[in-house]
């Protein structure tokens, strides 16, 4: 790989971890932002006091009530909607221009009539990450068709690890950031039953200052605390949902590399004498 590949590839890596910065730190601070001027907004409670009940009825004052751990999971979820759309938008922008199945088979029309100039010109239009592992592995191709040093089995083995090298450049595209929605699946829970266990103990403590029990205190202290347990219930469930779906779709797409590859290396070995 040349410098200036190599220049490239460091410039995006560096703009994509930016983003994943700066996405992380937006979404925490829109959902304090969110908490306190929207949720915590004065109409939403009786006498326009936040420090007081709710309206009956309003979600919003409600969920206000749930305590400082309900920012942290509006931001939890909003980095899953942040990173399923930039992990969408990046696989359809992989899975390039076009239908896969068709461009496959273009390129096995033109190595069959041995026009891989045209082939890598496929490559170039499709601008998808398949297309740019099998231009690597074309361009490859060619310098072996022309290579009268090595032997067969050396030339197959050459495109092999040609296809190998450029798959593993590909791939990390494809599953960046999915350990961010594996992560926040994990640790969404937990941070709602965090503010759950601490609204719990809030409850109790000002239940055991009042002296005599209050049952509809009790009660209004655990409904404001279970908030959080279902904030982070529903966090988890949308990041696994998307983890799921996209390490799906990564699988999918990575064995029809893999097909494409295998194909075109069955094919130079049947060309090559």
């Amino acid at each position: 790989m040349s410098k200036k590949n190599n220049k490239g590839g460091s410039l995006g890596d560096a703009l994509r971890s930016t983003f994943t910065l700066i996405a992380i730190v937006v979404a925490f601070i829109a959902g304090f932002v969110v908490f306190k001027l929207i949720m915590g907004n004065p109409i939403n409670f009786e006498g326009n006091n936040p420090a007081g009940s709710p309206l009956p009825g309003n979600y919003l004052g409600i969920i206000y009530k749930g305590g400082m751990i309900v920012p942290f999971l509006i931001g939890l979820n909003l980095l899953v909607i942040i990173f399923s759309i930039e992990r969408a938008i990046s696989i359809t922008r992989a899975k390039g221009k076009g239908r896969i199945n068709v461009f496959v088979k273009g390129l096995q029309d033109f190595l069959n009539e041995d026009k891989i100039e045209n082939a890598v010109a496929s490559c170039d239009k499709q601008r998808g990450s398949l297309a740019n592992v099998m231009k690597a592995g074309l361009l490859r191709y060619r310098t072996l068709q022309k290579d009268t040093t090595l032997e067969k089995d050396q030339k197959i083995l050459a495109l092999q690890k040609e296809f190998e090298e450029a798959t593993a450049l590909e791939l990390p595209m494809l599953s960046r950031n999915l350990v961010i929605l594996s992560t926040i699946a994990s640790i969404s829970v937990l941070t709602g039953l965090m503010g759950t266990v601490l609204g719990m103990i809030k409850a109790f403590g000002a239940l055991a200052t009042a002296g005599a029990p209050d049952a509809l205190a009790l009660a209004t202290g655990i409904s404001e605390a279970l908030i959080n347990t279902a904030f982070g219930i529903f966090g988890s469930l949308l990041a696994i949902v998307m983890y799921n779906f996209f390490s799906t779709q990564i699988d999918s797409f990575t064995y029809k590399i893999d097909e494409a590859g295998f194909s075109l290396v069955q094919s130079f070995a049947a060309a090559t004498k």
